[in-house]
């Protein structure tokens, strides 16, 4: 009868610890994004964005005044 002697404080959190890491594995595959699909879609934003600005008409000052 002379088992391994357990501290079960320690065993708890190292089974956190583990739940933890699994969880985490978990929404990365359901919810995440590679760092490659975040920088495509980073580059494509701002060049939307830029062809947007691009775009953009400035108003004319002198258009209120008539003469």
């Amino acid at each position: 009868m002379s088992g391994k002697i357990v501290n079960l404080r320690t065993e708890r959190k190292r089974r956190e610890r583990e739940e933890a890491t699994d969880k985490a594995a978990r929404n990365r595959v359901l919810h995440g994004r590679t760092k490659t699909e975040r920088l495509h879609e980073e580059t494509r934003r701002g060049a939307a964005d830029r062809a947007h600005e691009g775009r953009r008409i400035e108003p004319e000052d002198d258009r209120s005044d008539p003469a």
